[in-house]
């Protein structure tokens, strides 16, 4: 039986701070500022009510299932014996597995290995010595031994002919930007068709 609840005395009660309780006691409602509670119900799109639909459907489908409509079947286990090809590699796999377990190493030749280090021709000793008179050179070279050199800017101007040049072809290209074809005079083109003297008919006859 268990015993009846037993209300806490006043001193084992929660003390709540002086601060926080004058501050809540003398706290105005009139300094809140109002808030506008906006209540939204968002719609299902209709494929989310087609798959609810589906799901529960499917539910309903499986709870209320009968199993006295199951047909009975019966389980027919098949062996499928190894054909020719199949025999011949496991015979194989089987013989190999059984020459590398029972192999003697007692049958094994003795070998003594030789170390080889051959020495490099003349050609390459000749490389390398220029590889490492060059490495040498860059490695202890004296800037001390280099000497102070000016570099000459040089503007090359061009000869009196090619400003000539360039001022007539200047002229020639803002003569023909500026031509004026106000300025042209009217011609008539007149078609002239000799007839040919007597004197070229008698040779063209004789001819």
């Amino acid at each position: 039986m268990s015993a009846a609840p037993v209300s806490p005395s006043l001193k084992d009660l929660p003390k709540v701070a002086v601060d926080l309780k004058s501050q809540l006691e003398g706290f105005n409602h009139d300094n809140m500022k109002r808030a506008s509670t906006t209540e939204k119900n968002v719609l299902p799109t209709a494929e989310d009510v087609q798959q609810e639909k589906q799901h529960i459907e499917l539910i309903h489908g499986v709870e209320t299932f009968k199993q006295d409509r199951l047909k009975r079947t019966n389980t027919t286990e098949k062996i499928i014996l190894p054909n020719a090809q199949d025999v011949a590699t496991e015979k194989t796999q089987k013989a190999l597995l059984e020459g590398v377990e029972g192999f003697d190493t007692g049958k094994l030749k003795h070998t003594e290995t030789h170390e080889k280090n051959p020495l490099p021709d003349k050609d390459a000793v000749m490389q390398e010595k220029v590889h490492q008179n060059l490495i040498s050179g860059v490695e202890g070279f004296d800037k001390a031994r280099m000497k102070h050199t000016t570099t000459q800017e040089k503007n090359v101007l061009p000869d009196p002919e090619a400003i000539e040049a360039e001022k007539g072809q200047q002229k020639l290209i803002e003569g023909i930007e500026n031509f004026d074809p106000k300025k042209l005079k009217h011609t008539e083109t007149q078609e002239k068709n000799p007839l040919p003297t007597k004197e070229a008919i008698d040779q063209e006859k004789s001819a």
